[in-house]
């Protein structure tokens, strides 16, 4: 039965992620330089409208429908036949279908926006559009059906994503290591200055992302209930225990850095992501923590091995939403949730083999078909503008628009 208020919170939640995806521009775009911060929010904002579209054709059949087989959603709801005002007790009984249906339209739109990071500043847009659109079908919709779908072979096996550790963050930071990888560095790259071109934008970004989180993960409960609270509680404590802990660190090596704690925040909220809905507050603190370590060094370790990543997509996302997926294998109790599984730390070791077994699927599987769908756009269309758009910038090279 319809649960008004249920349903309320499912949509304030909703919004609460569609917001995330601007904000992730304001995030990235303060990063680049001044030349090409329009055509990174641009690139955030396409996917706002360019996902949402797929999502309604094609997307939410291939990734909720029902299949046997377990790979990939059928097509009875293409174009969201059949999928209407009334509930669909396989995944939320007490919302409308129509609702669930847009809550993981926010999640599917915000994914893709993740991965603008690995190639700004000397992608062609015309490329990144077809990129997205093909990325969004081929890696995202099947992983999250993987994963959450009724008959998804992950979900059948047992693994816990509360909010999308996996079927987001780890599918959009391993994507974004593969496309780097394609596309190549940027002109100067480990020789020019490339400082972020406008901190304060970056600020703003990560606050919006601390806010729409909460519906990222408060919203994954599909009710308002305790644990939706639970969610919301140990979000906000993951984030503050990462960008606490990426302030020491970063003050170790010279300053406290604003962008890094800007960054150790966003961090705590991947790393949580997956174990909101199945850890307690005091594992949230440990998870956090844990994360800003992890990526704080992989950053390091990129920058030695002059991987062009640019704005690190995979240490934070890829890394901080592996680490979270795998840390509901260690800490997840059904005293906070009953519906999920005791972890490592409760007597069940099998939770977390499951867990590396999610992790390693789904982010070898981003990796070999990003690569190879970055490949084929760049046969076709070409994946980077010309060495004189580049050097002049994308926003006026691709947009004829400067700030």
């Amino acid at each position: 039965m319809i649960n008004s208020g249920d349903t309320a919170w499912v949509l304030i939640s909703t919004a609460l992620v569609i917001l995330m995806t601007p904000a992730v521009g304001f995030f990235y775009g303060g990063m680049v330089r001044k030349k090409s911060i329009l055509s990174t929010m641009m690139m955030c904002l396409a996917t706002l409208f360019l996902i949402s579209l797929q999502w309604v054709l094609i997307g939410y059949t291939l990734a909720f429908s029902p299949t046997k087989g377990g790979l990939i959603g059928g097509l009875q709801w293409l174009g969201l036949r059949g999928v209407g005002q009334l509930s669909n007790p396989d995944y939320a009984a007490t919302i409308p279908a129509l609702c669930f249906m847009m809550f993981q339209a926010a999640f599917a739109i915000v994914t893709p926006s993740l991965i603008v990071g690995a190639f700004v500043e000397r992608i062609k847009f015309s490329a990144f559009l077809v990129f997205t659109g093909l990325w969004a079908t081929f890696v995202y919709d099947p992983v999250a059906h993987w994963v959450w779908g009724v008959g998804g072979w992950l979900r059948a096996l047992g693994a816990l994503d509360f909010a999308g550790g996996t079927v987001v963050h780890v599918t959009a930071g391993f994507s974004a290591l593969a496309i780097a990888m394609v596309i190549g560095k940027r002109i100067g790259y480990g020789k020019d200055n490339m400082e972020p071109g406008n901190i304060p934008l970056v600020v703003i970004g990560a606050v919006l992302l601390w806010f729409g989180w909460f519906g990222f993960n408060g919203g994954s409960a599909l009710a308002a209930n305790g644990l939706a609270v639970n969610a919301f509680v140990v979000t906000n404590t993951a984030a503050a225990a990462a960008a606490t802990v990426w302030m020491i660190l970063s003050w170790l090596h010279r300053r406290p850095s604003v962008l890094g704690v800007a960054t150790g925040a966003v961090v705590g909220l991947v790393a949580i992501t997956p174990a909101s809905g199945f850890v307690d507050t005091m594992a949230a603190i440990v998870i956090g923590g844990l994360a800003a370590v992890i990526s704080y060094y992989m950053i390091v370790l990129r920058m030695t091995l002059r991987i062009d990543e640019s704005l690190d997509a995979f240490a934070c996302h890829g890394m901080g939403g592996a680490w979270g997926a795998i840390a509901t294998g260690i800490f997840a109790s059904k005293v906070v949730n009953p519906a999920g599984a005791d972890g490592l730390l409760l007597g069940n070791p099998g939770l977390l083999g499951t867990q590396v077994i999610a992790v390693a699927a789904t982010a070898v599987f981003s990796f070999v078909v990003t690569y190879v769908l970055a490949v084929l756009v760049d046969l076709v269309v070409g994946l980077r503008v010309t060495s004189n758009e580049e050097l002049v910038g994308l926003d006026i090279s691709q947009h004829a628009e400067t700030i």
